[in-house]
């Protein structure tokens, strides 16, 4: 599985977020039936559903890769389409809609709230416990691998070298308390009625267009300061993560499983920071203290089981600078890493 030394265009940032592991296209092979992708809408979705068709379709299997959405815009879900992946417009805050989707063995759920939580929490608490609860309920027959984040676990030192999956949670805030409700739905489910879980921790993936290393990178070459209030951050290239998901469907167990899922690398906000000033020819000026903390998850076991990521923290660093220095797209969705008060913003575009 090979890199490029570039990606010069979307189309080539598609190609390589939907290029699939050697081991996922034999897991494909293995896996007995199709796949539900819940939230296939969302940032990492599309580019997840493409990966799974495209192991699919490498390993010579035919499986229906199936994105469900409540699909505002309507351009995305005719490119889901075009790629072979079928669609279904579902609001699966309806319980009734979610009951009448086809009940297949192999679901992914990556719907969840996060910005614009101060001001929402309603909403955030709705969107990421009621829809959990419908999908639980519709699909305690399938196995699921349920997205979740490591802000359910405390702000730990780099000196700890990050959460493990053994450590109990301690949430602040409303989404990250939110979220905690969202695995314990899904581990009830588990324990009712032996439904194989488990709960993918994901600790800022990062895809060209947004991400940690984007927001650094862009205020380095917009001449704003970086807040290295948080100092201190893992990260792991979006393809990488979403070959996980698909891989930790051959994971998932009774009692639910749980798994970090990160990059090994704890990098130094202010030493990436540096890079990007050599690159772009820049000044750098910082703003914030140092707390000392951040939201560090231990991803060894994930590495036990897959190997290291396929791309280093190294060279996505490079990709992103060369992304920025030539104005490639951005979603305009900051990360808000630098958050330890639980309170995320509304993002800006």
């Amino acid at each position: 599985m090979e890199m490029p030394e570039v990606i010069s265009s979307e189309e080539a940032l598609e190609e390589a977020l939907a290029t699939p592991y050697p081991e996922l296209v034999e897991m494909m092979r293995r896996l007995d039936g199709d796949i539900l992708i819940l939230g296939v809408a969302g940032k990492m979705g599309p580019s997840l559903a493409h990966l799974a068709f495209n192991a699919c379709k490498q390993a010579g299997v035919r499986k229906r890769i199936i994105g469900v959405s409540r699909f505002s815009d309507e351009a995305q879900r005719e490119n889901l389409e075009r790629l072979g992946i079928e669609t279904i417009v579902c609001d699966l805050l309806n319980a009734e809609q979610v009951e009448s989707l086809p009940k297949v063995k192999n679901v992914v759920f990556m719907v969840g709230r996060k910005f614009g939580v101060v001001g929402s929490e309603s909403l955030t608490w709705t969107t990421n416990t009621a829809a959990p609860a419908n999908v639980a309920r519709s699909f305690w027959q399938s196995r699921i691998v349920a997205f979740s984040t490591g802000c359910v676990y405390a702000l730990v030192s780099a000196a700890t070298g990050g959460s493990v999956e053994t450590d109990a949670p301690a949430p602040i805030g409303e989404y990250a308390c939110s979220c905690l409700e969202r695995e314990r739905i899904f581990q009830q489910c588990s324990e009712q009625y032996g439904t194989p879980v488990l709960l993918f921790r994901l600790n800022y993936a990062i895809d060209l267009r947004y991400g940690v290393l984007v927001d650094i990178a862009q205020d380095v070459y917009a001449g704003r300061p970086v807040d290295i209030t948080v100092d201190v951050v893992n990260v792991i290239w979006q393809g990488d993560a979403n070959n996980r998901a698909l891989l930790c469907l051959e994971h998932t167990s009774s009692p639910a499983a749980i798994l970090n899922v990160t990059g090994p690398e704890i990098l130094s906000a202010r030493s990436v920071a540096e890079q990007f000033v050599r690159i772009f020819r820049k000044d750098v000026k910082y703003a914030g203290v140092s707390s000392g903390v951040a939201y560090l998850s231990n991803p060894a076991r994930s590495v036990e089981l897959f190997g290291p990521p396929r791309v280093s923290a190294q060279q996505l660093i490079e990709w992103v600078a060369d992304w920025v220095r030539r104005g490639g797209k951005t979603l305009g969705k900051p990360t808000h890493f630098q958050v330890t008060d639980g309170q995320f913003l509304t993002q800006t575009t």
